[in-house]
């Protein structure tokens, strides 16, 4: 079974934590309590001047002067996770259910990552460290089957022959009996599977906060590994393994040692002090999380292509990116736009007269309408991340899984043209089955409308 795409890419959700400069000598050594925020959640906080300018720097923070001297307001954006910078330790805490956090970080997750015991993160606030501490149970149970064995081509130089001789590369030699050129196969343990698990966990053992029972785990199964070669890992080295009856059991161990590598990154400061960025982008995520859930519901029925390119304008310098292009048997019947914005969903001004149900902003609008112009749809959907309570459908969170799901929507008529754009809401503060629930009536949606 191949590995496909992951809700999880490097290259968009992993931010890397920018350089820390060195300490001002004029800046004095404070004891700093760690801050806590949930998304877009703005707190009065007292800073030096110069940490102020460097969390401005960050992508993950808004930081604005407020009134009273060292005073700044410090607003949280989309991201959630924990950073250190300069002594200082944030964490940001995402709006969702955690359980739910953990749906949307990665399809391949086994359900136990799930489950309210799993990870004590409501009690620390530091998902990183929890996350590792699930990543090290989990490679314990992996490894303690049996390290995974596999054949590897080797061409060697030998005094003895092993395997076969390459005449190729041994006539090159010019008569020279030794070494021989050899060729063969080696059944070992050094293989990528082992590679990546040992390449997570190198990273791992290097964040402060690590539990000391997880430390010494790590440290028992690196020592587990020490025949595995140690070579530069990236995340996305799991789309080149293939996975089959072999191997499957390291399956959910990799998904676990993708979310460090692709989003963990270390900063080396002053001393032998390490700082730890462990920030997931929720836009990402969300929009990772719908694509690939829709594919699995439309397969048979509708292909689903994320983030395709084309053009607005005839003459093709006006570039359009939709995140969702429906078809059938190759031809566009649908598009989408993906939207994670449980803060700013409801700013519509139609909003104010709408009553019951979602909205989508005026700029979302004009957006989807360009799609659906441009790809010459007669509708388009906006699928938005929503929370019950603040659409005042507050009874969504709390029906019973066995309920037929309800999805939160609204539609709206283009004027002279007739284009009907839809708004639909996934309720991420419920339960997961009805969250998959949700994603099946959204499914049915895009089928009906699409033509």
């Amino acid at each position: 079974m191949s590995v496909v795409a992951s809700v999880l890419e490097e290259s968009e959700i992993a931010h890397r934590m920018p350089a820390v400069d060195e300490p001002r000598v004029d800046d004095p050594p404070v004891e700093l309590e760690p801050v806590t925020l949930v998304e877009w959640e703005t707190r009065r906080i007292e800073l030096s001047e110069s940490l102020a300018r460097r969390l401005r720097d960050l992508p993950w923070l808004s930081v604005q002067p407020d009134s009273g001297a060292g005073y700044w307001k410090i607003t949280a954006k989309q991201f959630v996770g924990g950073f250190t910078i300069d002594g200082l330790r944030v964490m940001v805490r995402p709006k969702i259910n955690l359980e739910n956090l953990f749906l949307l970080l990665e399809v391949g997750l086994p359900e136990e990552a799930r489950q309210p015991g799993a990870i004590d993160y409501a009690e620390t606030d530091d998902l990183l460290s929890e996350l590792i501490s699930f990543f090290a149970r989990r490679a314990e149970t992996t490894l303690a089957r049996g390290h995974y064995h596999s054949y590897r081509h080797e061409e060697e130089d030998l005094l003895a022959l092993r395997g076969r001789l390459d005449f190729t590369r041994q006539f090159r030699r010019g008569g020279l009996l030794v070494p021989m050129a050899c060729s063969y196969d080696d059944f070992t343990a050094d293989v990528a599977e082992n590679r990546y698990l040992k390449a997570a966990m190198r990273r791992a053992i290097r964040v402060a906060g690590v539990k000391p029972v997880d430390r010494r785990r790590i440290m028992r199964l690196l020592v587990a590994l020490e025949d595995v070669a140690d070579v530069p890992t990236d995340a996305d080295d799991l789309e080149r393994i293939t996975f089959t009856r072999l191997n499957d059991h390291y399956l959910h161990a990799m998904h676990l040692a993708r979310l460090i590598l692709a989003n963990l990154t270390l900063q080396d400061q002053h001393g032998d002090t390490t700082a730890s960025a462990f920030m997931l982008d929720m836009n990402k995520l969300f929009e990772r999380f719908v694509t690939e859930r829709l594919r699995q519901e439309l397969s048979g029925r509708l292909e689903v292509e994320g983030q395709k390119s084309s053009t607005l304008d005839t003459d093709g310098n006006v570039r359009i990116k939709p995140d969702l292009l429906l078809s059938r048997d190759g031809t566009s019947v649908g598009v989408a736009d993906i939207k994670y914005k449980l803060r700013e969903a409801y700013e519509s001004a139609a909003a104010e007269d709408a009553g019951s149900g979602i909205w989508a902003t005026h700029a979302d609008y004009y957006q989807l309408l360009a799609y659906t112009t441009a790809l010459d749809h007669r509708c388009g959907t906006l699928i938005y991340c929503v929370d019950a309570n603040e659409t005042g459908d507050g009874d969504a969170a709390d029906r019973s899984d066995s309920s037929p799901a309800r999805l939160a929507k609204s539609s709206i008529e283009v004027r002279n043209v007739g284009t009907r754009l839809h708004a639909v809401g996934i309720d991420l503060s419920g339960s997961p089955q009805s969250i998959r629930d949700q994603i099946t009536a959204l499914a049915d949606h895009l089928v009906g409308y699409s033509t």
